[in-house]
């Protein structure tokens, strides 16, 4: 395969092109390598997939659609995966304008160019964040997700609709995954995982949202590169049993499918919390606040669709997965040392 994947320099998108690589597959990256947070740790993800002589770096927007035309015209991808976008809840009520060139202008660009060029599956990342006010747990892809309670959500709800149409009107084959509370190695500062980190080892005080009540599906990164490069290799085809008069959200009469991704159990986040102080040896000081605006208390995943066809549900506990997180962080940031302004 020679694939596109866009946010290369991103936690998932990482992740995601160095298994590729591992493979054998030719990758090129495009990521803007924008300073939402500290551009050192991009650029030290993106040194280890430089070591490749199958990887091609493009520092460039999505927004800017000369710059993506261009690489499409350079390159003939089999598949394209985009997982760049403006990401993070809070920051879409403070910069919305940014989540609309990022996210729709810039995924616009991206469905043009695999409309032209005859990709042959294009994978793009959604989020479990779509789900908003909905409360049926676990959250399926069955469900409608009609409203959204974050900017960021409803740009994730309007790629989908929008990759829909591209796959009824020209027929690209496309798969769109919602991913569910990525955690991990290589990770965000302004993750979780990092914050929480960061905090307990500087005797301060975690903010504890919802009062502790919050229940997440946190999935481990190798989980979601597992479950998008099953993904990639199964096309979607038109669903011969979708019907417009019970319509199912998460299949069509286009080449078009969604799945989730995410582990099956959602656990309370003082759970997580109480595994991290585990592995670290140290008690967190907990700050308890009520739930914040665009947040929704539980998101546990349904995955029956993905294991059914594509053989996968993720499997890594959160202990073993906060175990490896913090190996990484201690052999990155240095153990006590915070992460922040560090990269």
């Amino acid at each position: 395969m020679k694939i596109l994947i866009t946010g290369a320099a991103g936690f998932i998108g990482f992740h995601l092109s160095r298994r590729l690589l591992n493979e054998g597959h030719e990758v090129v990256g495009l990521d803007n390598l924008n300073a939402y947070y500290p551009v050192k740790l991009k650029r030290d993800r993106l040194a280890q997939l430089q070591d490749s002589d199958v990887f091609t770096f493009v520092e460039a927007g999505l927004e800017d659609a000369a710059a993506v035309a261009a690489v499409f015209e350079a390159h003939t991808f089999t598949h394209v995966v985009n997982l760049a976008a403006q990401a993070g809840v809070r920051y879409s009520l403070e910069s919305p304008e940014t989540y609309v060139q990022s996210n729709l202008v810039g995924f616009l660009h991206i469905l043009e160019g695999c409309r032209h060029h005859k990709v042959q599956h294009l994978v793009f990342a959604s989020s479990s964040s779509v789900y908003g006010l909905n409360t049926t747990i676990p959250l399926s892809t069955s469900q409608n997700v009609d409203h959204p309670i974050s900017l960021y959500a409803a740009t994730k709800k309007s790629n989908e609709l929008m990759a829909h149409t591209y796959a009824h009107l020209f027929g690209i084959r496309a798969t769109g995954l919602r991913f569910f509370s990525v955690y991990g190695p290589w990770g965000r500062p302004d993750m979780v995982s990092n914050l929480f980190t960061d905090a307990i080892l500087a005797d301060k005080p975690i903010d504890v949202f919802n009062h502790g009540k919050m229940r997440r599906s946190f999935t481990y990164v190798d989980d979601i590169v597992e479950g998008i490069t099953r993904v990639m290799q199964r096309v979607p085809e038109p669903d011969p049993t979708w019907s417009g008069d019970s319509p199912n959200p998460s299949s069509s009469s286009a080449p078009y499918k969604l799945y989730n991704i995410g582990n099956q159990t959602s656990v309370e986040l003082q759970h997580f919390i109480s595994v991290l102080e585990g592995i670290l040896g140290k008690k967190a000081k907990k700050n308890y606040m009520p739930i914040q605006p665009g947040d929704v208390p539980d998101n546990q995943a349904d995955v029956k669709d993905l294991e059914a066809d594509v053989g996968f549900r993720p499997s890594v506990s959160l202990e073993v997965g906060l175990k490896r997180f913090m190996e990484w962080y201690s052999e990155y940031y240095g153990r006590g040392q915070k992460a922040e302004g560090r990269g």
